[in-house]
């Protein structure tokens, strides 16, 4: 933590908003022009579409609240951890928290959403319940924020900008050659069969190999015996051998 740099409880930032789900059995709460976010909705950085969508009067009969656009969702029970920001005004669930600075002079909301991503898996480890994980209001109220200077807080989002743009550049250009050499790769081994040789005969696969189907029963899976492999299993690079079952061939069954 640098000199100079304020500690201050998140509740005394931020407003932490909570939110709920409209009776289900009012089919007549859905499909209005509000959007209205789940965990299920938090696949990337910014939710810009939900699947689903609420009326305003769903609003008023239930818990949910109405987030203002450009500002942090949380997840506080199922997904726990996971941080968003919003692309517009949506209403979230229960297992979601809108956190909405009490002051925009104090804290930059690009620099909250990326300490919230810093300190994802401090808030995963604080989660509690028997099922489902989830952290209580207090403890995300009560969350230690540092605070620099509005000038070093936005400093700070350029850099960490500019360092994403770069991983990202990198990985791009790495998964690029990577797709070039398996096409350089799998481009050859195509001409050699295809050019083949004068001394190279050809034959059927039955007649080179014998081909054996698996079992179409369900299998016994057992603490010591064969791999059983599925589809899953073959991946492009070669056979996986990850997450494998272990069986017994059963002599009677043995495929032909």
């Amino acid at each position: 933590m640098k000199a100079g740099w304020q500690i201050k409880p998140l509740g005394e930032l931020c407003d932490v908003i909570g939110g709920g789900t409209p009776p289900k059995d009012r089919p007549d709460y859905y499909g209005g022009d509000i959007p209205w976010a789940t965990v299920r909705d938090m696949r990337a950085d910014i939710i810009t579409s939900t699947e689903h969508s609420i009326t305003s009067e769903a609003v008023k009969a239930s818990a949910t609240n109405i987030i203002p656009a450009g500002n942090v969702v949380i997840a506080t029970r199922v997904g726990l951890g996971k941080v968003c920001l919003l692309a517009q005004d949506t209403a979230v669930n229960q297992d979601l928290r809108g956190i909405v600075p009490k002051s925009n002079k104090e804290i930059d909301i690009a620099f909250l959403f990326a300490w919230f991503k810093s300190i994802s898996e401090q808030i995963i480890a604080e989660g509690t319940g028997a099922t489902v994980q989830g952290v209580k209001l207090p403890f995300i109220k009560g969350l230690s924020v540092p605070v620099p200077t509005m000038e070093e807080q936005r400093r700070i989002v350029t850099l960490l900008d500019e360092a994403f743009a770069d991983i990202a550049t990198a990985k791009a250009n790495a998964e690029k050659n990577l797709q070039n050499a398996r096409d350089f790769f799998y481009g050859q081994l195509q001409a050699i069969f295809e050019s083949g040789s004068n001394s190279w005969s050809s034959s059927t696969l039955g007649q080179t190999y014998d081909v054996r189907d698996g079992t179409h029963d369900s299998p016994k899976y057992q603490a010591e015996g064969y791999p059983l492999i599925t589809s899953k299993n073959l991946k492009r690079e070669g056979l996986s051998f990850d997450d494998v079952k272990l069986t017994v061939m059963n002599p009677e069954r043995r495929p032909e």
